[in-house]
Parts: structure tokens; C-alpha cells; sequence
């Protein structure tokens, strides 16, 4: 299992959460890379975007690689 996010509107909600699906992936068998997983994180990069307590934000560097490269 590469990724996975888990958040709700409390923290013990979301151990309550994370409980059920570290259950479900011992259940089906699923090897976690440990060194991949952050925990009680207020912001991350979640598929190109900064997911933030407040909202998410779209990564600028992203768009400024996208804006510098020359298409050919």
C-alpha cells in the first residue's frame, strides 16, 4: 500500500479511523512501508496539492515548472 490519508473533525476520530483501516489491511494481508507514512501532520502534499488544516492550496511550484517547460 503506497498512500493513504485519513482526517476527520477530531483527533480521536481520526485514531478511531485509522484503527479501522490498519485492521482492514492486516485483514487482507497489505505491507505497509512505514518510512512512507507521516502522522498528525497539519499540512501535506496530497497529489500535486498542499492540503492545509484551513483548505487546500494548489502547489505553485508545481505550476511554475509546468509555465518553464518548453515544449518543443
Amino acid at each position: 500500500m503506497d498512500n493513504f490519508s485519513i482526517f476527520d473533525d477530531s483527533f480521536d476520530d481520526c485514531l478511531t479511523n485509522l484503527k479501522k483501516i490498519l485492521s482492514k489491511c492486516e485483514e487482507k494481508n497489505l505491507v505497509l512501508n512505514w518510512e512512507n507514512y507521516h502522522f498528525m501532520v497539519t499540512n501535506n502534499i496530497v497529489l500535486g496539492h498542499i492540503v492545509l488544516s484551513t483548505g487546500i492550496k494548489v502547489d505553485k511550484s508545481k505550476i511554475e515548472l509546468i509555465t518553464n517547460t518548453k515544449i518543443y
